[in-house]
C-alpha cells in the first residue's frame, strides 16, 4: 500500500475554550462507558456549505437542547460562526427542569451571550425570538455602520445538533411544512430557504454534531436526548442512566407512571418490573428488553417521566 504525502497542510486547531476544561456537576456518575461518537459525511459537507453562506445571512440562531444547553452546542459551529451575528435559542423548555433552566439563565447572562429559552411549539416564544434577533442586529449595525440602510429583507441562519427541534421552529414560523420534520437524528441534510413572509427568510441546515464528545456521560445524554441516533448506540446505555437518575431524584414517578412497585434502587429489577407492567415479554415469559428499552426512552423524550435536565452550569 502506497504512503501518503507527509507534505500535507495542516488544519488548523480550535483554540481551547472553558467549556472543555469545565467539570460538568452530574446528577449521577454511577456509569463508565466507551465515549461514543456520530460524524457521519455529510455533517463535514453541511460544516462547509455553512462556511460558505455566512456571508448571506444577518444573524444565526444556534439552536440547543434547554435539557443540557451546553452539551448541546457545537464548539466546532461556534468557532466557524466567529464574531457574526448570533443568538443562541435553547429550545424544549416545556420538557426542561425549571429549577434547572433558571440556573442556566443566570450562568449565559454572566457569560454575556445573546440567548433566549423558549418552547418551539409556541408561536408566542418564536416571535419572541425573530425580534430580538433584529434587535441584536440593528444595535451592530448602528454601532458600527449607523449610516447603513436597512436590507429589505432580514435572513437567519438555523444551525445546531439534530433533533433540537430547527425544523419544527422553521416550520412553525412559516405556518406550513416549509423543512422536513422527522423523529430521527440527521434526516435534514441539504440547506434549505424557507420564505417565511415578504419581510424574513430562513436558512435551514443538516444537524451538525461536534467533531469530539468531551466525556463519556455527554454522550449518553445527546443519546437520551436522540441527537444520536439509536441505531448508533446500544439502548441499554442511555435506558440504564434515565432510571439511575430518577431512581435517585424521583423514583415516586417510577412507580406512579408504570404502577409498579419496587423497594430496590438496582435498575434492573425496575427495568424487569416495568417490563411486566408494559408486557414486554417474549414466549415463555421472557422479557423483550429491545422493546422496554424503547418505551422508556419514548417516555423520556415526550416528558412522560417528568422534567429532567442533564447537567448543571460550570462553576
Amino acid at each position: 500500500m502506497a504512503k501518503r504525502s507527509s507534505n500535507r497542510s495542516k488544519a488548523k486547531p480550535r483554540p481551547k475554550t472553558e467549556e472543555d476544561e469545565n467539570e460538568y456537576q452530574l446528577t449521577d456518575d454511577t456509569i463508565a462507558l466507551k465515549k461514543i461518537h456520530w460524524f457521519p459525511g455529510h455533517m463535514k459537507k453541511a460544516l462547509d456549505k455553512i462556511k460558505a453562506t455566512l456571508k448571506m445571512v444577518d444573524i444565526v440562531l444556534e439552536v440547543r437542547d434547554a435539557r443540557s444547553p451546553l452539551v448541546t452546542g457545537n464548539r466546532d459551529v461556534d468557532y466557524l460562526v466567529g464574531n457574526k451575528n448570533r443568538l443562541i435559542v435553547m429550545n424544549k423548555t416545556n420538557l426542561a427542569n425549571p429549577d434547572s433552566v433558571k440556573l442556566w439563565e443566570k450562568w449565559f447572562e454572566k457569560e454575556g451571550k445573546p440567548f433566549i429559552f423558549i418552547n418551539g411549539l409556541d408561536k408566542k416564544s418564536l416571535t419572541r425570538v425573530v425580534e430580538l434577533s433584529k434587535k441584536i442586529v440593528l444595535e451592530k449595525r448602528d454601532q458600527s455602520n449607523p449610516e447603513a440602510k436597512a436590507k429589505k429583507k432580514f435572513k437567519m441562519m438555523v444551525i445546531g445538533l439534530p433533533n433540537t427541534g430547527k425544523s419544527t421552529i422553521i416550520n412553525k414560523l412559516a405556518n406550513r411544512d416549509a423543512s422536513k420534520v422527522a423523529n430521527k437524528p440527521g434526516q435534514t441534510q441539504n440547506q434549505l430557504w424557507v420564505n417565511v413572509n415578504e419581510d424574513l427568510e430562513i436558512l435551514d441546515n443538516p444537524g451538525v454534531m461536534p467533531h469530539r464528545i468531551v466525556k463519556e456521560e455527554h454522550g449518553i445524554w445527546l443519546s437520551a436526548l436522540h441527537a444520536i441516533p439509536d441505531t448508533v448506540v446500544d439502548l441499554e446505555r442511555p435506558v440504564i442512566y434515565i432510571l439511575e437518575y430518577m431512581l435517585k431524584e424521583d423514583p415516586d414517578k417510577l412507580r406512579s407512571y408504570y404502577n409498579i412497585e419496587f423497594d430496590s434502587n438496582y435498575f434492573l429489577d425496575v427495568l424487569n418490573l416495568i417490563a411486566q407492567s408494559r408486557g414486554c415479554l417474549r414466549h415463555k415469559g421472557e422479557y423483550d428488553y429491545e422493546r422496554v428499552y424503547r418505551l422508556i426512552l419514548a417516555d423520556f423524550r415526550n416528558g412522560s417521566l417528568g422534567l429532567i435536565s442533564f447537567g448543571l452550569p460550570p462553576q
